[in-house]
């Protein structure tokens, strides 16, 4: 299935196109002018001629596609006029600055979800629901196994799980740009008041963080520490492709687990060869898509990542609701089990 090419949005080859705004939306190649939902590596990409975001999420997108970016920053629910089309970002309670898109032009709404969750997150702000005629959703995690519990109680798992081991250094593996910080978070709301030590690609994220206020508990950058420090009992957060790399040889005997919602699987945590597996996503679950669709209202929905195929069947099927996938369109999209070295899967999880 393919959008409409007469419709409000369009599918290019450089990505999502609205020709009433001249602007792409997260495009995949370097264009003219971009929408950005967020400063993931599968949605904001360098060589774009300028930067529509929200400026929660500035520091992120200069310190991934560089300083001197042409960015302008919008807050939530803004709107701006762009060509001949109104644009506002509105809370995708995703990560740091992410954002649903809202464009209106020709009497016609359209809202691009980029990637979002309904759970609470103590790094970022909360979903928001919005209206539109027609919805472009993932699906990343689009069938009902995937069932999140509340981040607090997982959150409570991995603290037990750190002090259980003092006699051996705990190292958790969690995507760099989010993840990290929201597990940072949910420490700090446990009374965490430990430094936790950080991999090199989490600490250069974090001052955006610090700067919005978000609350967060000491951290440093693990190379500060003298190489012949002893690490028994200390929390190191680092991204998934350290897994097994040489930067690992410093440890002495250290407890792993990974934490993402691809651990609700059974199975998963062993074939990536973690001792532990902590189910935690960024991403709606099964019933988060299915209330955010029904949120919207939208007469027509289009699906994309993941199981789109799936979702958009059970929305027509069971619920009556207009709805078609994507295919494979964005499945050549990175994601957080992709820094792993090869996982099949469609988003940053």
């Amino acid at each position: 299935m393919a959008l409409p090419s007469d419709g409000l949005i369009q599918l290019t080859p450089q990505g999502l196109y609205c020709p009433a705004a001249e602007a792409w939306i997260d495009p995949w190649r370097p264009v003219p002018r971009a929408l950005i939902t967020h400063g993931h590596a599968d949605h904001a990409r360098p060589g774009c001629g300028g930067y529509w975001a929200v400026a929660a999420g500035e520091g992120v997108l200069r310190q991934r596609l560089g300083a001197g970016i042409a960015l302008t920053g919008v807050g939530y629910g803004e709107e701006l006029r762009l060509g001949e089309a109104l644009v506002s970002f509105h809370s995708a309670g995703h990560v740091l600055g992410s954002a649903q898109i809202r464009i209106t032009a020709g009497g016609e709404t359209w809202l691009i979800s980029g990637d979002y969750k309904r759970d609470a997150d103590p790094s970022c702000a909360p979903f928001e629901p919005v209206a539109a005629d027609v919805l472009i959703t993932e699906a990343t995690f689009g069938l009902p196994i995937y069932r999140w519990r509340p981040g607090r109680q997982v959150a409570g798992e991995i603290l037990a799980w750190w002090r259980e081991a003092p006699q051996r250094p705990s190292l958790l593996f969690a995507y760099a740009f989010g993840k990290a910080q929201r597990l940072l978070a949910e420490l700090a709301a446990l009374g965490v008041e430990e430094e936790v030590l950080l991999h090199g690609a989490v600490q250069a994220l974090m001052a955006p963080y610090r700067s919005a206020g978000v609350v967060l508990p000491p951290t440093r950058p693990l190379s500060e520490l003298p190489r012949s420090e002893a690490l028994a009992g200390r929390l190191v957060i680092a991204p998934p492709s350290a897994h097994r790399s040489p930067w690992m040889k410093r440890f002495k005997a250290p407890q792993t687990a990974f934490v993402s919602g691809w651990m609700a699987v059974r199975g998963a945590r062993r074939r990536r060869g973690f001792e532990r597996g902590f189910a935690l996503s960024d991403h709606a679950d099964w019933d988060g898509l299915l209330r955010s669709v029904h949120d919207c209202g939208a007469r027509q929905v289009y699906v994309t990542h993941g199981n789109s195929d799936g979702l958009a069947r059970y929305l027509r099927e069971e619920q009556g609701q207009a709805a078609e996938a994507l295919g494979r369109t964005f499945e050549g999209q990175r994601s957080e089990a992709g820094e792993m070295e090869g996982a099949a899967t469609t988003s940053v999880a």
